[in-house]
C-alpha cells in the first residue's frame, strides 16, 4: 500500500491550521507537501516484507568457499538506523548490532542493514523493532542463534517531557543458543563500550 500523499498534505494544512498556524503564509504553503513526502519515506516499509532482503542464500557446506565456514558468529556492528515512534510520531535513530551463528546457510553482509531498514520505516517502539528484526533472521536463515542490540535516542525522551538529551535506550532481542546471557557475553564484549 502506498502512502497517501495528498491526504497527508491535507492532514498537515488541517494541523497546522489547529495550532493556529496560517499554512498560506508564505514560510508554510510547501509544508503540507514537504511533510507528506517525508512521511512517505518515513513509513515506506509499511507492507514490505522485511524478509525479502535475506532470500539469496549462501550454502555453509555446499557454498562457494566450503574451507572458509563460519566456526562462530558472524556480526555486523554499528548499522546505523532510524524509526519513528508510533506514541508521539517523534524520530528515534541509533545504531543496531546483529549477531548470528550460522546454521546451514549465511547471507550476504549488505542484506541485514536492509532488513534492519524495512522494519524500521513504520510506526515503531525500539522493543518490537529488535525483536522484529530477530524473528525475520531467525525464520530467514535458520540460525543457531540470533542476538539483535539496539542503542538508540528518543525525541521523546530528548525533546519533550523529561528533556534527557544525552539518553539512549538498550534493547536486546535473543534468540537459539543466544538467548542465554552468558552464550552472548563475547558478542556483547566485540560490540565495545557504548554498544550494550
Amino acid at each position: 500500500m502506498a502512502v497517501d500523499r495528498e491526504r497527508i498534505a491535507l492532514l498537515v494544512r488541517d494541523l497546522l491550521e489547529a495550532i493556529g498556524e496560517d499554512p498560506d503564509r508564505p514560510g508554510l504553503t510547501q509544508t503540507p507537501s514537504r511533510v507528506a513526502d517525508a512521511y512517505a519515506e518515513f513509513f515506506s516499509g509499511v507492507g514490505q516484507d522485511a524478509a525479502e532482503p535475506l532470500q539469496h542464500t549462501i550454502s555453509v557446506s555446499r557454498g562457494p568457499a566450503p574451507e572458509t565456514s563460519p566456526s562462530g558468529a558472524v556480526m555486523l556492528r554499528d548499522i546505523l538506523f532510524r524509526s519513528t515512534c508510533e506514541h508521539h510520531l517523534l524520530p528515534f535513530r541509533g545504531r543496531a548490532h546483529i549477531a548470528y551463528l550460522p546454521g546451514e546457510r549465511v547471507v550476504g553482509l549488505g542484506a541485514l542493514p536492509k532488513v534492519v531498514d524495512v522494519l524500521a520505516a513504520r510506526p515503531q517502539v525500539q522493543e518490537r523493532l529488535g525483536e522484529q528484526i530477530a524473528d525475520t533472521i531467525d525464520h530467514a536463515l535458520a540460525p543457531r542463534g540470533v542476538l539483535v542490540i539496539l542503542d538508540a535516542s528518543h525525541e521523546c525522551v530528548t525533546m519533550r517531557g523529561g528533556r534527557q538529551p544525552v539518553a539512549t535506550t538498550v534493547t536486546v532481542a535473543a534468540r537459539g543458543e543466544y538467548v542465554e546471557p552468558a552464550a552472548r557475553a563475547e558478542l556483547v564484549a566485540l560490540i565495545g563500550p557504548g554498544g550494550a
